[in-house]
């Protein structure tokens, strides 16, 4: 084994750092192949998230048009993308996105590198040529699957065979969504910059404002609430950006309006401090209209033992037991999302807190940041033959060994 392999360097590429799933899979893998003793680097065309990047040990390679679908900057960053490789040693690629996926495949095959992919998303492939696009993400030396439901889908639709195949479910980060590490200070200025009254149950419904996301359907199943519970106070907050520059909020704001939900509803933006968020919630929606491929803020609301109610398809069926470590309602069904949302409103606390202790249990067992650090660099250890999945146990039972102390004991 080559002497560089023992401390691998090992390059992530992606379209950019902004905001997202993607992005912060990447940082993840980044500060564990760091704890771990590799080396990590990260190409893409920069964003928001570099200096985020630097402070956790990484080095950050800007490749202007990382995501650009131009043929012609995907062979000229391929070509760079070879170059670079070579000067920084790398052992390995793990690419996170199709178009940066194609250019690291090229410059894979050009330098012999391994190659690794994540399928993070439900790419359709309804069009013409649209399979063979996507086709990049399923080509890897490993092909990690981020739920159960995407491996099913790589197994069937792009025949990735049981030896390249991983699934690695994403996972919350445990201490920060934690119901004991919120503070009431934080809690406190979100319902003030939420302007909301003392006493209020709160709905919240976190992520960016997409249609496919459900919004309009809460928006419904909220009319319906408010006909059987007039009296009861309570408020949904929707926190997410709009990535229509506004007009999507304008067309459910209007919505609210002419369902008489003017009061009730507030649409906050995006939410710096999510977990101050949950902790104030009552109950987390997340009735997404498409199957979500994994839908990380399912288990962080888990993480900090509140409800959620999810639409019953896609990874949602694998992280919520209904009944049990949350509620799970037929896709695009206004009247069961309603009955769901009262059915929380109206339920003794004990009972809502045995479903939020075993709700963090489930995560705590499956779904933990951790987790899915660990077993990603375990696939790497495979290709690379390297002992990176142990050196990063070693590391962190060194410095902060894990222990979850509001179920401990």
């Amino acid at each position: 084994m080559a002497s560089f392999l023992s401390a691998p360097v090992v390059l992530q590429i992606l379209p950019a750092l902004h905001q997202g799933g993607v992005e912060r899979g990447t940082l993840e893998m980044a500060q564990a192949i760091t704890q771990a003793g590799g080396k990590a680097l990260v190409a893409s065309s920069g964003g928001r998230l570099v200096p985020l990047l630097r402070s956790l040990g990484a080095e950050h390679i800007t490749l202007p048009g990382c995501g650009s679908r131009n043929p012609a900057h995907v062979l000229r960053n391929a070509r760079i993308l070879a170059r670079l490789l070579g000067q920084h040693n790398v052992a390995l690629v793990h690419a996170r996105s199709r178009i940066p996926a194609w250019t690291a495949r090229l410059a894979c095959r050009r330098t012999r590198t391994p190659f690794v992919t994540t399928w993070h998303g439900v790419h359709a492939n309804t069009m013409p040529g649209k399979k063979l696009y996507n086709s990049v993400l399923a080509s890897g030396d490993r092909v990690i699957a981020i739920s159960a439901h995407i491996g099913r889908m790589l197994r069937q639709e792009y025949n990735v065979p049981p030896e390249r195949l991983r699934v690695i479910p994403r996972g919350a980060d445990i201490e920060q969504f934690s119901p004991h590490a919120v503070s009431g200070q934080r809690m406190h200025q979100l319902a003030e910059q939420w302007n909301i009254p003392a006493g209020s149950a709160i709905i919240l419904m976190p992520g960016r404002l997409s249609a496919w996301k459900g919004q309009a359907l809460v928006l419904q199943a909220l009319a319906q609430l408010e006909a059987g519970l007039p009296d009861q106070p309570w408020h949904c907050v929707f926190a997410g950006s709009d990535k229509e520059n506004g007009r999507y909020v304008s067309e459910l704001t209007q919505l609210a309006s002419s369902l008489g939900l003017d009061d009730r509803i507030r649409f906050a933006g995006h939410c710096e401090d999510m977990p101050a968020a949950m902790a104030l919630a009552t109950m987390v929606l997340v009735p997404s209209l498409r199957p979500e491929p994994f839908g990380r803020v399912v288990v962080e609301a888990q993480a900090m033992c509140r409800p959620v109610i999810v639409s019953h398809h896609g990874a949602a069926v694998e992280t919520v037991d209904n009944g049990v470590t949350g509620l799970s309602v037929p896709p695009n069904n206004v009247e069961e999302l309603a009955d769901a949302m009262f059915a929380v409103l109206s339920a003794p606390a004990s009972t809502l807190a045995n479903m939020g202790q075993a709700a963090r249990q489930a995560v705590l067992a499956h779904y933990t940041t951790q987790a899915m650090q660990h077993a990603t660099l375990g696939v790497y250890d495979e290709v690379l033959g390297t002992r990176l999945a142990s050196d990063f146990l070693l590391a962190k039972n060194a410095s902060a060994p894990f222990q979850d102390h509001d179920l401990a004991g």
